[in-house]
């Protein structure tokens, strides 16, 4: 029997709402996170000792990685260097300015089967991938030059001195390895800080849960104007040899933030009996600058005043007056290694009630309640507490990530929402056509 015509019409309209809703998810996942521009390069170990199964789980994770970027000629541009004891060039920076087009070019990548010449990989992306002619932009602060080193074993060469050239010339350097793999050669081959350069997983087939690690590394808000101060507990317990490390977390943090007169501005005040500002916002608006300022940063030992310190930043870091710019998100970043000798509760909740965003670091005796306490909500995406002061390079990871404000509309688990929406179109358009289905059946009894 044929379906009567406004049967018809009424299933199209159906269809071109589907496809409305799911167009309508992708440019929404679109507009969510745009990666920094960026030449970066995969450099992949296809030796013998990867099997043919496993090379299949490499390339998934590279088109995974692929898909999380924003492609483009003035965007991110993407090349992959395969390497055993030869070097082929598979995909240059200058062939593909789609996504498609990258991820059906890395499907087609076939294993070399030989040896394991990483140094000579390295070599070949510097001197050949990297190039203006295989479609690398000319050194620029705004462009970023990044290499992705995947190898499951120890090289054949030398791999150190040659990696140093590649840093030198400017590539940031993350080093997979996998099972039976070398560290030593890893850390040798990566960029400091080793803990967010170095991975290593078991196998092959879990490689992928490194991916929404590069599409983080790679996530840069489009609007990410923001004020930000430290609150630094200077008071005796910290000890100066902890101090010392506390300083290098701070830089952890400032290297992860796009520094610059119209971008990220930093503060720092340190705190113990008494509050000192260190620097106010705006004093210094280069990574350079303020890092060397982090590090002159006297220990000044004493008591731990953390409410004195916290109206302080509500009273002063955050006004005009102190550098703050009218209209741009303030992000406060507290660190305290014990409990306060004064009440905190009422600097804290002003401070979050002026629409400060505020992280609270713990490390040692310092009181959770009270980290609790000064951090927004949700509380526990913005208070960290580790008991030694080796451990707060994790930390340092984790506040750099919600250094985005959620504001701004740049998220960086793009993907994730993406296939949420996706996920939420399909099952509203499921559920309207199994509506229509019953309607259908209803109209064509009528008819018949």
């Amino acid at each position: 029997m044929l379906t009567p015509p406004i049967l018809v019409l009424m299933l199209g309209l159906v269809a071109a709402r589907a496809t409305v809703d799911v167009r309508t998810a992708a440019a929404m996942a679109a507009g969510l996170c745009k990666t920094r521009p960026t030449d970066l390069v995969f450099i992949v170990d296809s030796s013998r000792s990867v099997r043919p199964s496993e090379f299949e789980q490499v390339k998934v994770f590279l088109a995974k990685v692929i898909e999380g970027l924003d492609v483009g000629p003035n965007a991110t541009r993407v090349g992959v260097v395969n390497y055993a004891s030869r070097v082929k060039n598979e995909v240059s920076l200058k062939t593909h300015r789609t996504k498609a087009g990258l991820i059906k070019a890395v499907t087609k990548v076939e294993p070399l089967s030989t040896g394991t010449m990483t140094g000579l990989a390295i070599q070949f992306a510097l001197n050949v991938a990297f190039s203006e002619n295989e479609g690398a932009r000319v050194k620029s602060p705004d462009i970023s030059k990044v290499a992705i080193i995947v190898t499951d074993g120890r090289p054949q060469d030398n791999v150190k001195d040659i990696a140093q050239r590649a840093r030198d010339a400017g590539i940031e350097i993350f080093a997979i390895g996998v099972g039976r793999v070398d560290m030593s050669t890893l850390k040798q081959m990566a960029s400091e800080p080793l803990d967010e350069h170095v991975d290593y997983v078991e196998s092959y087939s879990v490689i992928e849960k490194l991916t929404k690690k590069f599409q983080e590394a790679f996530c840069a808000c489009s609007n990410s104007a923001t004020d930000v101060v430290f609150l630094i507990d200077g008071s005796k317990s910290v000890r100066p040899e902890n101090f010392e490390l506390v300083k290098k977390w701070i830089n952890q943090i400032v290297d992860k933030l796009d520094v610059s007169d119209s971008k990220a501005h930093v503060g720092l005040v340190q705190y113990s009996s008494l509050v000192r500002q260190e620097f106010p916002l705006g004093r210094h608006n280069n990574k350079k600058d303020l890092k060397e300022a982090v590090k002159k940063m006297a220990y000044m030992e004493r008591g731990t005043m953390t409410g004195q310190a916290l109206r302080y930043l509500t009273d002063k870091s955050f006004n005009v007056g102190h550098g703050a710019r009218p209209g741009v998100a303030k992000v406060g970043i507290v660190f305290t290694d014990g409990r306060s000798q004064d009440y905190i509760g009422e600097a804290a909740k002003k401070a979050k009630e002026m629409g400060f965003k505020m992280y609270a670091v713990g490390v040692g005796n310092a009181v959770e309640d009270e980290l609790k306490e000064i951090a927004s909500e949700p509380t526990g995406e913005h208070y960290f507490y580790t008991a030694d002061f080796k451990a707060m390079t994790q930390i340092a990871k984790k506040l750099q990530i919600n250094i985005c404000q959620e504001e701004d509309p740049c998220e960086c688990d793009t993907l994730v929402k993406f296939q949420k929406k996706v996920e939420e179109a399909l099952q509203a358009l499921t559920k309207k056509i199994e509506t229509m289905s019953k309607r259908i059946a209803l109209l064509e009894n009528k008819i018949v």
